[in-house]
């Protein structure tokens, strides 16, 4: 899973796990988190998502951190929006209102790239990510946002059925590397007849889980 891997596919147009729809899940579990406004969300591997205009549209300050600079001025073209671009190496900072979108490696970011992040929404980010990255991605959180509720999405499936990406994440494994947190598991849905994708490649059942790590 280089940066190039990712890169590759945007450039490739095989984004299969880009929704064209605000993820329902964030939409039902979201208002749990009580943020008030101007709470600032953080992002990770955000691609183009629509769930960033959602969540600014709910009065957060949205930073949304992607690899892919082709994403990022697909995001803004196809919402017709114009951003101040500003170069802070190794980042590039598109800025839009209340949102920011930092192009670069989220793996480089350190404190001193963001403000006090209040909250961090994951649908995507996790699962992207091969076991050995994990834990690293775990400890970039404990790093950034020490603070930070976090509302994260899963899937868990026979891992030797198909090779990820989207990985299986599990239970004990979420409890490992967030072992210091409280995680809540807010819900779980049966989701392989939405998954053709994942079906065609050999699964043959596929949990989706819905999580609050605080």
């Amino acid at each position: 899973m280089t940066p190039d891997f990712w890169l590759e596919r945007w450039q490739q147009g095989e984004t299969g796990w880009h929704l064209p729809e605000i993820n329902r899940h964030l939409q039902e579990f979201w208002p749990q988190f009580n943020l008030p406004a101007n709470a600032t969300v953080l992002v990770p591997l955000c691609g183009k998502t629509l769930d960033l205009l959602w969540l600014m549209s709910q009065g957060q300050r949205v930073i949304g951190i992607e690899l892919s600079p082709l994403a990022i001025e697909e995001f803004l073209n196809e919402h017709q929006l114009t951003a101040v671009m500003t170069d802070a190496p190794p980042f590039r900072s598109y800025q839009v209102d209340e949102l920011t979108l930092l192009c670069g490696d989220f793996f480089a970011l350190t404190p001193a790239h963001l403000p006090e992040i209040n909250a961090v929404y994951d649908r995507g980010a996790l699962v992207a990510l091969p076991p050995e990255l994990r834990e690293h991605y775990a400890a970039q959180f404990k790093m950034l946002a020490p603070n930070a509720a976090q509302l994260l999405i899963t899937f868990d499936y026979d891992q030797q059925q198909m090779t990820g990406p989207p990985f299986a994440v599990q239970r004990n494994e979420i409890a490992q590397i967030f072992a210091d947190k409280t995680i809540i598991e807010l819900a779980t849905f049966d989701v392989l007849n939405e998954a053709a994708n994942l079906r065609q490649r050999g699964v043959t059942a596929l949990a989706e889980q819905v999580w609050k790590i605080e």
